[in-house]
């Protein structure tokens, strides 16, 4: 299936014939995390679980929740054993502290793994599942749909990146087969997200750079996303699914969100520069409503397996206590090979998200759209110092089919792309992503 390279909105005649806005509502500017106390009481908190990431918890930004939450009368109730990249395990020692301490409200204040944490924490504990893995995505999981509301959770990113307070998703490794999945639904939207720009400004500069890899790669897979004309009709408009495909909402929010990475993510990376790190902020809060409502595809949907098949490599700037590739850091090393592949199928979105991004392609032709992209990805990458492709992190081509294997199960995500990907196909992203300097 190929996107139309004319309308790229035109009905098919299965298609979906409308799309759904499901917007987060939204705090942002400096200094607002002391409203965080009043916005929970607001939302009827009274006894509230502060999900809080460990390292975040030491630092100033967290006093000052603590305090807004004493001030405004709260009881709040401390829980910091996240995981930098969540497991099953970690999501169930979440969920198990949110069943015996009856809260009512859930307050998150990390990166995106602390956000996904408490969605976790707040489904379990609001809609006991018979067996964990029944909200998870099939076909790794039994794929059973939320079967309502939770309870108000207001969730505050400190990273410029997942844009997890304004989507339904929730991520973790799944340790037994070495792979990332995750629960989708509306409901696990945040009730609220307050993002403040001064939890960025004493980031390093690695942090920055790998979460601000995953807004550029949420907002170009949003924009490129199979057409939501394009995806099946669903029988209501109930069964319409989260990550519809691209539509004309979520293009705005990712255009935008490219453009502010295109010119402030190396200040930010490189520079600390404090109102570049601001910006990056507000592009992840655009990219996560863009792709809260069209989703992700290759890049993101590659990732998963590329993070649960590492053996020995230690990102710069995070613990070394064992090996990790950061989330933002695994979808960017696929994503030069990943679009040279979808251009194919709607160029003319490929050659506006590269010029959105900085690129100046000059009398480019459609057929060279993809190699546009990746070059300005891959220019990005090298001044931000990232590792050069899939090899720098360890693999070799040889890992080509066990990293496919890996990823294929992840059909929410890859048929989500514009053009179909086979099992051999994915094999052949993976080999293109080795190297690309």
């Amino acid at each position: 299936m190929q996107c139309c390279r004319h309308d790229h909105y035109a009905l098919t005649p299965e298609g979906d014939r409308g799309f759904e806005v499901d917007a987060t509502r939204v705090r942002f500017g400096r200094g607002l995390l002391d409203e965080t106390g009043q916005a929970a009481r607001g939302l009827g908190m009274s006894r509230v679980a502060l999900i809080i990431d460990p390292v975040v918890a030491r630092l100033e930004p967290a006093e000052t929740l603590r305090r807004a939450l004493r001030e405004a009368g709260l009881d709040a109730v401390e829980y910091a054993d996240v995981e930098i990249e969540p497991s099953d395990a970690s999501f169930r020692r979440a969920a198990d502290f949110a069943r015996e301490g009856r809260f009512d409200g859930y307050v998150s204040l990390g990166g995106g793994s602390t956000i996904d944490t408490a969605k976790a924490a707040n489904l379990y504990a609001t809609h006991p599942a018979g067996d964990f893995m029944d909200y998870v995505n099939a076909p790794i999981g039994g794929g059973k749909p939320i079967p309502g509301a939770l309870r108000p959770h207001i969730a505050c990113p400190t990273t410029s990146g997942t844009g997890s307070e304004c989507t339904g998703i929730a991520i973790f490794d799944y340790v037994a087969r070495n792979v990332k999945t995750g629960i989708v639904g509306r409901p696990l939207k945040p009730s609220m997200g307050i993002v403040d720009p001064n939890v960025a400004d004493s980031l390093p500069g690695e942090v920055v750079a790998c979460s601000g890899f995953d807004v550029l790669s949420h907002a170009l897979e949003s924009f490129t996303a199979l057409p939501y004309t394009q995806r099946k009709r669903p029988a209501s408009g109930a069964e319409r699914p989260l990550s519809q495909g691209a539509n004309p909402y979520s293009d705005i929010a990712c255009l935008e969100a490219l453009r502010i990475l295109g010119e402030f993510m190396v200040p930010a990376v490189m520079d600390a520069d404090a109102h570049a790190r601001e910006k990056m902020m507000f592009a992840a809060t655009l990219a996560g409503i863009g792709f809260g409502n069209a989703g992700n595809h290759a890049p993101h949907g590659m990732s998963y397996s590329v993070s649960g098949l590492i053996r020995e490599y230690r990102a710069p700037g995070y613990p070394q206590d064992e090996a990790m590739v950061p989330h933002g850091m695994s979808v960017i090393v696929n994503a030069p090979s990943a679009f040279r592949f979808t251009a194919e199928a709607c160029p003319e979105r490929h050659l506006e998200a590269a010029r959105a991004l900085g690129a100046k392609p000059g009398a480019a032709t459609l057929e060279e759209a993809g190699e546009v992209l990746a070059a300005r990805i891959v220019e990005l990458m090298r001044a931000t110092r990232m590792p050069n492709g899939l090899a720098a992190l360890g693999y070799t081509p040889a890992d080509a089919a066990p990293l496919a294997a890996g990823a294929f199960p992840q059909r929410r995500l890859l048929s989500n792309a514009p053009r179909d990907i086979a099992l051999e196909q994915l094999e052949e992203l993976y080999r293109g992503a080795m190297a690309y300097w």
